[in-house]
């Protein structure tokens, strides 16, 4: 059974913002899959049924925590193609990257080659389920059709203007040129396709077989950068998680190029400040005061892993953290904004009896990615890319090979009480901030995984394609707490919504000290949980 909460199980546990997604992978584990192999199927299954939020044309992120109790890193980042430069977009009259079209489809699929990553990492933990038995209802949900969700249907309808146009968009995602109705059923035939070759030459075959060839041949006729060298020659990669201490345990998160030290940076600097109460003024304002000092940070230093300067750690020493916390002022709100970024995105869960504990996170960028669908194998290609500058002198300047700046962050938490937890969110520029709010009300003031889940959430900045740079609240806060907000010089904005999808789509699964296993997701989204 799906709902948006489960507990109390023993062999596993997942969660995913579709619930189809989420009984996928509850059948991988009955089966007697673990908890990587039931992320394999999730995410092959989330591509086939949310094709807004994400793909197989967009990237992925894995943080994995074995038995043993090592956290690891795959890294599926896509490298912007050979002929990605900045003179190409200049002469094609471009003064900034596009976001739409062949021209934003300039960065290599990273998400499939991380899959593979891990399905190696599955075998070395007892993993023994075929491919093809992972792929399997993903392969249904795009051949046989799934239902349009409400999220699908709302953004096909917000963002057609821009999309409608993007070659092999109106023929993949539109019904008669209009958006699909929530609850009409689509099909995914060329993804589901390829799919199921993939299931049988295996997933480097996306790369450098014939599923790489089409995809190659696909791109070269719309007019993106991606060549065929650049697919064939794409790894993703294994690398150490960025970690930090803070009283409740260890926390992880994702190195460059996503924003992962900005998440773990807020979640350290709170840890200093010492609030008592929870959902108090002084636990929600100093959180988005965190946010600030860590996206400063942020924006000043992460890059493509090959060009960043000096090792990350230093900004989650001590004496840095420390000396930040200092600067915060629990009073007053610092003067804001500062520029932001929008994204779309999915996050999932999973972990198994044997103490794997997998946090994953997929994405193809802005809702649709580019909207460029390839026809030879349905594939729809993210706007990663849209990322880089076409500054030459800025942090994330525009080049061939090299990877653009995420917002995605997988986090994952090792609990001095003996819980292990991963955790995430879909949002953007509100995934650290919509992962500080889970992680301080289910951890540091014990509120019941759904209340945490479930409790109103704020945004500082832009996401979701809104020009808005203040904060914005759910109006199921409490007033006071609002006017306090105010009286501290937050430039607040309160929506006209209980639950409001600008504030993300949450999930968390634990593995508890007793070896019992829970699992839950965001009402905001159309998922749940599901236990074995």
């Amino acid at each position: 059974m799906t709902s948006l909460h489960t507990a109390g199980h023993r062999r596993g546990v997942v969660a995913a913002p579709h619930h189809a997604a989420a009984e996928d992978g509850r059948a991988i584990l009955a089966e007697g899959g673990n908890a990587i192999e039931a992320m394999i199927a999730m995410a092959a299954s989330i591509a086939a049924i949310y094709p807004h939020m994400n793909h197989v044309g967009g990237d992925g992120f894995w943080l994995i925590r074995e038995p043993n109790g090592r956290v690891r890193a795959i890294m599926g980042a896509g490298r912007a193609g050979s002929k990605a430069t900045i003179r190409f977009y200049r002469e094609a009259g471009h003064h900034e990257m596009p976001t739409r079209g062949p021209r934003a489809a300039l960065t290599v699929p990273g998400a499939i080659a991380g899959w593979a990553v891990a399905l190696e990492a599955a075998k070395q933990h007892r993993g023994k389920l075929p491919l093809d038995l992972l792929l399997a209802p993903a392969i249904r949900h795009a051949r046989d059709g799934y239902k349009v969700t409400r999220s699908q249907a709302a953004l096909t309808r917000d963002k057609l203007a821009e999309l409608e146009k993007a070659p092999g968009f109106g023929a993949a995602f539109l019904i008669d040129g209009k958006a699909p109705d929530e609850g009409v059923t689509m099909k995914q035939p060329a993804f589901a396709a390829t799919l199921d070759h993939l299931a049988n030459a295996g997933l480097a075959d996306f790369y450098r077989g014939d599923v790489g060839r089409e995809i190659a041949a696909d791109l070269e006729r719309i007019g993106s950068p991606v060549t065929r060298d650049d697919l064939v020659t794409y790894e993703a990669f294994v690398a150490d998680p960025l970690s930090v201490a803070v009283g409740a345990g260890t926390l992880y998160n994702a190195p460059p190029p996503t924003q992962g030290l900005a998440s773990l940076i807020i979640l350290a600097l709170y840890d200093r400040l010492r609030v008592a109460e929870g959902e108090s003024f002084a636990h929600i304002h100093g959180l988005i005061e965190a946010t600030k000092r860590a996206f400063i940070v942020r924006d000043r230093v992460v890059t493509d892993p090959d060009r960043v300067e000096g090792s990350l750690s230093r900004f989650l020493d001590a004496a840095f953290l420390d000396g930040e916390a200092a600067r915060i002022d629990m009073k007053k709100a610092a003067p804001w904004p500062d520029p932001a970024a929008r994204g779309d995105t999915i996050w999932m869960g999973a972990a198994d009896s044997s103490g794997l504990v997998v946090s994953y996170i997929q994405s193809i960028y802005w809702e649709f990615g580019s909207g460029c669908v390839l026809p030879r194998t349905g594939v729809l290609m993210q706007n990663r890319g849209a990322s880089f500058s076409l500054d030459e002198k800025a942090l994330n300047a525009l080049a061939p090979g090299r990877r653009p700046f995420h917002t995605l962050n997988p986090a994952l938490a090792v609990l001095k009480d003996g819980r292990v937890m991963a955790y995430g969110t879909m949002g953007g520029e509100g995934q650290p901030q919509t992962q500080s709010a889970l992680f301080t009300r289910y951890v540091t003031y014990k509120q019941p995984l759904e209340r945490a889940l479930d409790a109103p959430r704020w945004l500082l900045g832009r996401t979701w394609g809104s020009s808005h740079m203040n904060l914005r609240l759910e109006r199921r806060f409490d007033e006071n707490l609002i006017d306090r907000l105010m009286s501290a010089r937050h430039d607040v904005g309160v929506l006209d919504a209980d639950y409001s999808d600008t504030m993300g789509h949450a999930g968390a699964v634990v593995l508890h000290a007793n070896g019992t296993l829970e699992g839950g997701h965001d009402p905001r989204a159309d998922g749940g949980a599901a236990g074995v």
